[in-house]
């Protein structure tokens, strides 16, 4: 029964739970909410004007979000899943003094926001591998 429900319900809650991450991290940057905030104007100092990076990016990640809820819009939401995700690892290797107390290990709070993120990319596989699987049935059924 449990595992019945786990198998209905799991992707759904997976997606939707990313929908709502992204919308939520997302909406805060271009808020200036965002605890995130100096670290990515940090990162990406190369930007012509770092301070006017984050509000892009924070809605790019909007778009992120709410494409993930909408099953047609999915694949378009990973796309740009994985053209964002490669630049969260960036402060690791430019700043790993802002994020590891004990390197390779010991993990900052900043450190850990970033590390979280393989949760994130491991979900959306999850979720993108069953994008085919649903337009194979729907053919089929045509």
């Amino acid at each position: 029964m449990i595992t019945n429900f786990m198998e209905k319900w799991g992707i759904s809650l997976l997606r939707y739970s990313l929908g709502i991450i992204y919308i939520w991290f997302g909406a805060l940057k271009p808020l200036g909410l965002s605890p995130a905030q100096e670290l990515v104007e940090n990162t990406v100092y190369w930007f012509e004007d770092p301070k006017t990076f984050v509000p892009i990016l924070g809605v790019w990640e909007v778009v992120i979000g709410i494409t993930i809820c909408i099953k047609p819009l999915i694949r378009v939401a990973l796309f740009l899943l994985f053209i964002q995700m490669p630049g969260t690892f960036l402060p690791l290797i430019l700043f790993p003094e802002v994020c590891f107390t004990d390197f390779p290990i010991g993990l900052t709070l900043e450190g850990q926001y970033i590390v979280k993120n393989l949760i994130i990319i491991s979900a959306a596989i999850v979720v993108g591998s069953t994008v085919r699987n649903k337009m194979d049935e729907a053919s089929s059924e045509m």
